[in-house]
């Protein structure tokens, strides 16, 4: 019998269903009656679980809080990844290593690492609406991952705070008609203090590492008091100057989380906007200095022969790393309050993309007035050209404490420092609150007291990096609560995520979200290209020198105790593999089979229907 296909506005249809994510759809065709030669069929869906809008196993109704709107979530995600490393590591990385060349392995690592790693936190996140230890019911044995990551975020969280306390104290400072910084014949100040005000006695001595002038000496002596301690073992009493900025600075993050990110979200609006205005608004003022243009030439000029070196493609592949904030399990946290439906594809490529292009337009305005300064003292841009703190704490307010009406563009500069630290803190300690309560119901309960507590127990430690001694202490967390042991970590979770739940699957759950899987190209950079550039990562990072402040060595017994932190968390995820398999009954099989099989399919391995992992398992892109 023939079968002839009747127009499309003849064909009998169903009423059209709630629309929902993409699922796939059992469905039932059921001849009715032959007539005249042609067929006609009635099609029904036969029911699932009904339509879902969430992760398998999660319930039809979601209470988790979400973002007021998809700005708040943009915002955080830019505040938190610009930070303060894109103002004073970037642009001299860049000048450092061949100038605009630098821009060659630095775009590289970004596209074939970076936004790939980016993209897979956001979307494993939204996916799975659970924060970095929760998230890990896809692959349980992988949930030490998650509390390696909170307890690096938490130790971030000892030091950084203090940094940006240090932005609140010059800002208070600034305040006069006066800076401080300015001339010598301070309380603070010492016999050795010397004014520059035109070329420098000895043109082969770098003006950056000159402790003498009247803004090192404020920095070092007036604000941090170093030269009362001898080494990280003579740390002496907290700073109560800094004590009481370190207390402000707390209470703002404390307020800014208390109420989750309903809270957050508007704090954002000018945490993450003001450091633009402010870049901006220094850079019209830096051109405009006499010697700005040999600062921007020195900052872009290229030199191909750096590429050759490998300290140049260690440079740019740890920047790019660091710069996005994959790993801390804030990118996690944060696209967890997203809608199930959101476009995280996108959001990552913008985000990731404004922050590296941010990293690129800070250094305009930073060598500009490095230009200047080394016109003022006659010597070459290299000598004053520097990174890390000495740029943002002693080169740079003294270019300014030069300029007409030097008191507003202090307070102006130190603004933007304290609005960088502060959405970058503010992440660091949402991804702890976030991560921890989903674990603990108990603590998402009492969300105020535990954002209270977390503060407050960041506030204790810190006190250590506020005393004389406090930068040593700093220094020594700074290198080891998350150098290697992030990289690590971020390495571990970038195998769990593309080998033992697999890129096939994870690309399900995007296609779930967004009606569309990822291409080829981020399925073999999950699967091989990053978790290859992490290994790099990491080996570099074993490589480091000694850890060192200036001319100050530290004992061994101090690099004893910054590997101990390192491993403290790094050690998170034997430990908790090793306790979840000998928690569980069973055979040796299928204690595995639980460890690595997503909690949602565990009935299939009480049923015996163990996962199987063949090689085209494994190489399934």
């Amino acid at each position: 019998m023939n079968i002839q296909v009747m127009p499309e506005h003849k064909l009998s249809s169903v009423a059209p269903m709630k629309q929902c994510n993409v699922e796939k759809k059992e469905v039932e065709l059921i001849l009715v009656k032959d007539q005249n030669g042609v067929q006609y069929t009635n099609s029904s869906i036969i029911p699932t679980n009904g339509c879902r809008v969430g992760p398998p196993g999660s319930s039809s109704e979601d209470n988790r809080e979400t973002w007021g709107k998809k700005i708040d979530f943009l915002l955080s995600v830019i505040g938190f990844a610009v930070d303060l490393a894109n103002v004073w590591r970037f642009p001299y990385l860049c000048y450092k290593n061949g100038g605009g060349a630098f821009l060659i392995p630095y775009i590289l690592f970004l596209f074939i690492a970076g936004m790939p790693l980016f993209y897979m936190e956001l979307a494993l996140g939204q996916y799975n609406r659970e924060g970095a230890a929760t998230v890990w019911k896809i692959c349980p044995v992988f949930k030490g991952v998650g509390y390696t990551v909170i307890l690096i975020a938490l130790y971030v969280g000892f030091y950084y705070n203090v940094i940006i306390a240090w932005s609140l104290h010059y800002l208070f400072s600034s305040m006069t008609t006066e800076l401080p910084w300015l001339k010598c014949g301070n309380s603070w100040n010492s016999v050795n203090c010397t004014e520059f005000n035109g070329s420098l006695p000895d043109n082969s001595t770098s003006y950056a590492k000159n402790k003498n002038t009247p803004a090192a000496e404020y920095y070092e002596r007036g604000v941090l008091n170093l030269h009362e301690s001898s080494g990280i073992e003579d740390l002496g009493w907290p700073r109560w100057q800094l004590v009481l900025c370190l207390v402000v600075v707390v209470f703002i993050l404390y307020f800014s989380l208390w109420k989750g990110v309903k809270s957050s979200g508007k704090v954002v609006y000018i945490t993450a906007t003001m450091p633009y205005v402010v870049l901006f608004v220094l850079l019209i003022r830096g051109i405009t200095l006499d010697g700005s243009m040999d600062g921007i030439k020195a900052y872009l000029s290229i030199d191909f022969k750096r590429l050759k070196t490998l300290e140049v493609w260690t440079d740019a592949a740890t920047q790019i790393f660091y710069s996005l904030g994959a790993g801390f399990g804030v990118l996690i946290a944060f696209s967890s309050y997203n809608k199930f439906d959101n476009n995280c594809y996108r959001d990552a490529l913008l985000t990731s993309t404004v922050n590296c292009v941010t990293s690129f337009f800070s250094g305009f305005a930073i060598f500009s007035v490095l230009g200047y300064m080394a016109k003022k003292h006659g010597v070459k841009v290299e000598n004053v050209a520097t990174e890390g703190a000495g740029l943002v704490f002693i080169i740079y307010p003294e270019a300014i404490s030069t300029l007409p009406g030097s008191t507003f563009w202090a307070i102006v500069f130190f603004i933007m420092l304290l609005t960088l630290g502060i959405d970058s803190a503010m992440g660091g300690m949402e991804a702890v609150i976030t991560g921890l309560s989903d674990d603990f119901k108990i603590l998402k309960r009492n969300r105020k007291l535990f954002t209270f507590a977390t503060a407050f127990g960041t506030f204790l430690f810190a006190l250590l990096c506020v005393t004389n001694g406090g930068m040593y202490v700093l220094t020594l967390l700074d290198r080891h609560a998350a150098g290697t042991s992030i990289l690590f970590g971020v390495l571990i979770e970038a195998i769990g995520v593309s080998w033992f739940y697999g890129v096939d699957r994870f690309s399900e759950d995007i296609e779930r979200m967004m009606g569309f899987k990822p291409g080829l190209y981020w399925r073999l950079c999950w699967k091989y290209v990053s978790p290859a550039f992490l290994l790099f990562v990491v080996i570099a990072s074993l490589t480091s020198s000694d850890l060192s402040y200036d001319n100050y060595v530290f004992p061994e017994w101090a690099n004893q105790i910054g590997w101990g932190v390192a491993l403290s968390s790094m050690l998170m995820v034997p430990s908790y593999a090793m306790y979840k398999f000998c928690s569980l009954s069973g055979t040796f099989r299928e204690r595995i089979a639980y460890c690595i099989t997503p909690e949602h399919e565990h009935h299939m391995v009480a049923e015996g229907k163990v996962r199987q992992f063949k090689l085209r398992h494994w190489l399934a892109i």
